[in-house]
């Protein structure tokens, strides 16, 4: 397994991560079994950064992967490094009602994820979403108490913008930010990964499939369950779905003159971009995780780069990558 280093204070990972949270949320109903299944082929093909949220499932995803480690082979076990973000408030009925970034609040978020887990240690804490009420200054400074306790190891953020990223990185070392990053999604490139590549701060990719959309295995007459997130995005509605597919008819005649997947290719564009970006890949079963993986041995030249420019130029997306009401939660989009 190829490795990365995130930003200049953060850990050694694998080139790709696993994203984690389509096990226990958001993307319909899963299985469980393949789940733990997956995250074993992920460990044992030297995948060592998991990511996963608290809020995930309310507290399910975590559990899963307590699951997932406690019946691993040790060696993978301690190779294992767990990415958690924090802060999001839920209701019974599973919605979304804010974020909680006060100090008391990160440290009771993390002791219950300690418990869920199984473990005494968290590798990189964030939250997931600033927020508006706190002072980014007041969540960084707890969670540096926490490393300093020993129960977080690194600190990294989630969808900040240049500015915040400035004044948390003030405080304490940040190791990355987590922030969506693909070929329909490229808005970092403008401001803030140039901020982050200036304070040595490295890039945690999610969406690098862009929830599914392009990695050719989606279609236009595909039925979303009602608990399936991507019903409610407007890159998967109506018009804009029908152009966002042409993109990826264009990206996928790129893909077959290489011998490759679409879903490979868009990999391997976000893993050119800077040796300082780990993608974060959300298979829940182990033919997407093998399909994925198999982007590690994908290079692509200049004149396969520029192809790919050509084929989904920057801002090509119809659509936001959220629903208004949580684009409206985003720092990295002000």
């Amino acid at each position: 397994m190829q490795t990365r280093t995130l930003g200049t204070t953060g850990p050694q990972t694998s080139a790709l991560g696993l994203g984690c949270m389509g096990m226990s949320a958001l993307y319909g109903d899963s299985d469980r079994s393949e789940s733990l299944a997956t995250v074993h082929a992920a460990l044992d093909a030297g995948i060592t950064l998991l990511d996963t949220g608290d809020f995930y499932g309310m507290g399910h995803n975590e559990l899963l992967i307590n699951e997932a480690l406690r019946t691993a082979p040790a060696a993978a076990r301690e190779r294992a490094q767990i990415s958690v973000k924090f802060g999001a408030l839920r209701t019974v009925e599973g919605g979304f009602t804010g974020y909680d970034g006060r100090p008391n609040a990160v440290k009771n978020f993390a002791a219950y994820s300690l418990q869920r887990l199984g473990t005494d240690h968290i590798d990189i804490y964030r939250i997931a979403r600033v927020d508006p009420d706190v002072p980014i200054e007041e969540t960084v400074g707890a969670i540096a108490e926490l490393v300093e306790a020993g129960h977080v190891r690194h600190i990294g953020l989630s969808e900040v913008g240049a500015q915040t990223l400035r004044r948390a990185a003030a405080v304490a070392p940040i190791s990355d930010l987590q922030i969506e990053y693909s070929l329909l999604s490229r808005g970092i490139e403008e401001a803030i990964l140039p901020t982050a590549r200036e304070l040595g701060i490295g890039i945690t990719a999610y969406g690098v499939l862009s929830r599914g959309l392009i990695s050719g295995h989606f279609t236009r007459d595909r039925k979303l369950a009602a608990n399936d997130f991507r019903g409610m995005s407007p890159r998967f509605q109506g018009e804009n779905l029908d152009r966002n597919l042409d993109l990826v008819d264009a990206l996928r005649k790129i893909a077959d003159q290489k011998g490759v997947s679409v879903a490979q290719t868009a990999i391997a564009w976000v893993l050119s971009r800077g040796t300082d970006i780990v993608p974060l890949v959300g298979a829940r079963r182990r033919d997407r995780l093998t399909e994925a993986l198999g982007a590690l041995d994908i290079t692509l030249d200049a004149d396969d780069l520029s192809a790919i420019e050509h084929a989904i130029p920057p801002g090509a997306a119809a659509g936001d990558r959220y629903p208004t009401e949580q684009m409206a939660h985003l720092d990295s989009e002000r």
